[in-house]
């Protein structure tokens, strides 16, 4: 059983390999696909800035709309307790 921390240090090593070649390929394929899409017609990155732009423009948009409605809403509901005390008062007064 002497041979076994060594044959384990052999197979530890050749997974050390495998994992920094598979490294090097990811980091190789990565720098590609950068290079590619920085390289394209208009660039992908800029593409995507401008589709991401318009997408929280119309969320803004959106979000003015909801805080108007919500606006309106709450000054609908001070209408209503209004209206609902004046009827007690006067349910009371008679």
């Amino acid at each position: 059983m002497a041979d076994g921390p060594q044959d384990g240090g052999g197979v530890l090593e050749a997974a050390i390999g495998r994992l920094e070649r598979a490294l090097a390929v990811l980091d190789s394929r990565v720098s590609e696909l950068s290079g590619r899409a920085e390289g394209s017609e208009g660039g992908l990155f800029d593409v995507d800035r401008s589709q991401l732009a318009a997408e929280l423009d119309a969320s803004r948009a959106r979000e003015r709309a909801l805080e108007d409605a919500g606006v309106a809403s709450a000054q609908a509901l001070d209408r209503a307790i209004a209206t609902v005390r004046q009827a007690l008062n006067q349910a009371e007064e008679a």
